[in-house]
């Protein structure tokens, strides 16, 4: 064999082992039930925030703390653990993707991912069009 093409191997091995390295760490959707099977993987949750429960964040004890219970796309609720600031116009949000792990019960997020209405919606003009939003 050639030495070139015992190079060309040795680089392909290393770009197939690189490839796989990244899809293996890579986090993937899921609910809290299959968050809270694997508890050291990240995990991107889905959901929508409960309004009814309580929204806990004191930036006077601790800054970097926000709890607030999440419904998932199952229907499964949990109390989220968001080591971040209160995300603003957070209680605006129609879906929340959270990333984080399970710990017990609780979800600890380590970023949240919140689709907010448009602020550049103008609702009389899509009436005017006969969009309803």
């Amino acid at each position: 064999m050639k030495k070139s093409h015992i190079i060309a191997i040795v680089i392909i091995a290393i770009a197939v082992a690189a490839i796989l390295s990244t899809v293996a760490d890579s986090s993937t959707y899921a609910s809290f039930s299959v968050a809270a099977e694997h508890p050291k993987k990240v995990y991107h949750v889905v959901g929508k925030l409960n309004k009814e429960k309580p929204q806990e964040y004191n930036p006077q004890v601790d800054a970097n703390l926000f709890s607030f219970y999440l419904v998932d796309m199952d229907g499964k609720e949990r109390k989220v653990l968001l080591n971040k600031t209160k995300p603003q116009d957070f209680e605006r949000s129609e879906q929340i993707v959270l990333i984080g792990k399970m710990a017990g019960d609780e979800f600890h997020a380590s970023d949240v991912l919140m689709k907010c209405p448009s602020k550049y919606n103008n609702p009389k003009e899509d009436m005017k069009a006969g969009v309803k939003s």
